[in-house]
């Protein structure tokens, strides 16, 4: 995408899960910067959102994402963003997304979240990325855990993550490892003092949040 269309502060974007050509979450976002280098989105209560059925109701329990996933069978539903607030930094040809979550109502930041997923990709929309599971949760303390192992295995056991997305996150747990023991940016506290526009209302789906373009 060249730079002039970039979007802008403030502007709404689709931040969408697409598998094999059919979304598998989306979520509508603002825009907090936009370069070539680093794009920065903000999702807080109120944002609407679709997400499958399974995963509404049961979250991982109960709930066969990839079965689901590689069967075209995801029943995907509105919701409303609820209780934390997301700034999200992603940048181009990364395997993960780096996540800043404060709690929303007291507005405490819970800790930085590193989302393993597929490099974005622009669309007219906004973003299209593919969630893989594996994640990780890095307390204030920098103490850290993993989440959603077990579920990353499952998915690379019935073949919906491919080995050559294996081969590629190993990689970057190297490189956020780095990040990590360095404190280096994003994880250098340098976003915590940052506030959104409170004037901003939550943003909104687009009608054709489904369609996936050439």
């Amino acid at each position: 995408m060249e730079n002039s269309n970039l979007w802008n502060e403030g502007d709404t974007v689709l931040l969408r899960g697409v598998y094999d050509r059919h979304p598998t979450y989306a979520q509508a976002v603002r825009v907090i910067k936009d370069t070539p280098a680093e794009t920065a989105l903000y999702i807080w209560p109120g944002a609407e959102c679709m997400a499958p059925a399974g995963y509404i109701r049961n979250g991982h329990i109960a709930w066969d994402r990839w079965h689901e996933t590689m069967t075209n069978t995801l029943n995907l539903e509105k919701y409303l963003w609820h209780t934390n607030r997301f700034l999200i930094l992603l940048e181009p040809k990364k395997y993960f997304s780096t996540i800043h979550i404060w709690n929303a109502e007291t507005n405490e930041f819970s800790c930085y979240y590193i989302n393993f997923q597929l490099p974005f990709q622009r669309t007219a929309l906004g973003l299209d990325t593919c969630d893989l599971d594996l994640d990780i949760v890095i307390e204030p303390s920098y103490n850290w855990q993993w989440k959603d192992a077990d579920e990353y295995q499952h998915g690379i056991q019935v073949g919906g993550i491919k080995m050559e997305w294996v081969n590629e996150i190993e990689r970057a747990r190297k490189e956020i490892a780095t990040r990590l023991q360095s404190r280096s940016y994003p994880l250098d506290g340098s976003w915590l003092s940052w506030e959104p526009d409170s004037n901003w209302p939550a943003p909104k789906l687009p009608a054709n949040w489904d369609v996936i373009s050439e």
